[in-house]
């Protein structure tokens, strides 16, 4: 039987520890996903405005197989500096590829369009993002918060304040898969004309406030923002699991996690988003046989946790700035609300 790991997060597979760090006066954070070991990885952009370092590396034809962790900002371009201070903050604690005496820490990232969240980012000459990365670093562990937390501050979904999400999965066999999401779309995370979550088919042991069901869509897009400029735009992913997958097999999964994307918002992949889904493995468990089927079954159980996660962000966020959140303007929506921790 599969269903969600005991926090419901992507801690829940073996080898996967997450730090957050936010600036509540600029409305903005970082989010770093730090393996234990370094982790088999992959990774699929398909947004029209990325904003990303290290992703050609993540090709199957290119040569490094696993890296060290990834880094997901706020700040737009300036959040690009956040994966700077992850690496410098792994070197100061010996970790990386190790190329002769010395360590190269590996660590993709993007960024999210979150400027318009407003707060006060009176930096000067250098944006506090690689701070907020180090502290983030310093914070990594198995327990962390939903919604307006890390890189997950200052998003938004369409209309509505969004953040930051996770879902798990695991069976009785030992496999595990779950999704990390930062949930800033320039597109709507729920039904046009109601506050039905597009996730709320997913939905596992009233994670989402035990959506109601819905009644029949005739005027899909009306709940989109009329431009890509009224909140941010970008939805950014990893899933993982403990089974282990080669490079190639990663990116398959990474392809399939979209779909996770494609159920839970409308519409996806605009001109405006620069969405990204990274796929890591921690190698704690053998691929069981036969693997084509079973790398079928993980890309299937990563785009479901993807699905899941952003419905969690949307419905774990706070307000903030001009964006009210979901359980204040839809309760019409869910039976009831669990703790969000």
């Amino acid at each position: 039987m599969i269903q969600p790991g005991p926090r419901n997060l992507i801690t829940d597979v073996d080898g996967i520890l997450v730090g957050n760090a936010e600036d509540q006066r600029a409305r903005t954070g970082v989010t770093v996903v730090l393996p234990v070991d370094r982790a088999v990885a992959s990774g699929e952009v398909r947004g029209a405005a990325p904003g990303t370092r290290e992703t050609d590396l993540l090709d199957p034809t290119c040569r490094m197989e696993r890296i060290d962790g990834i880094c997901f900002s706020g700040g737009s371009v300036h959040g690009l500096a956040s994966g700077d201070a992850v690496v410098r903050w792994l070197y100061e604690h010996d970790r990386g590829f190790a190329l002769n005496d010395d360590f190269l820490p590996i660590i993709p990232g993007a960024i999210i369009y979150d400027l318009p969240m407003g707060g006060a980012k009176d930096w000067g000459r250098c944006p506090d993002y690689g701070a907020l990365a180090r502290t983030a670093c310093d914070n990594a562990g198995l327990d962390f918060p939903l919604g307006n937390t890390g890189a997950g501050m200052g998003a938004s979904a369409g209309p509505l304040k969004a953040g930051l999400g996770s879902a798990s999965a695991v069976d009785g066999n030992g496999m595990q898969v779950a999704a990390l999401v930062v949930a800033n779309p320039f597109g709507a995370a729920t039904m046009p004309g109601r506050g039905t979550l597009w996730s709320w088919a997913l939905e596992r042991d009233g994670e989402m406030g035990q959506q109601l069901p819905p009644r029949p869509v005739t005027n899909p897009g009306d709940d989109t923002a009329p431009d890509g400029q009224l909140g941010g735009n970008t939805t950014l992913a990893v899933v993982a699991t403990n089974v282990t997958l080669d490079k190639a097999q990663a990116k398959r999964v990474a392809i399939m996690a979209h779909d996770g994307m494609a159920r839970a918002i409308r519409p996806i992949h605009t001109p405006f988003d620069g969405d990204v889904v990274f796929a890591l493995s921690t190698t704690r468990l053998p691929l069981p046989e036969p693997a084509t089927g079973a790398l079928a079954q993980i890309g299937a159980l990563a785009a479901d946790c993807l699905t899941r996660a952003i419905g969690r962000a949307v419905f774990a966020a706070e307000p903030l700035g001009p964006f009210p959140s979901y359980r204040e303007r839809h309760q019409e929506a869910f039976a009831y609300s669990e703790d969000l921790g």
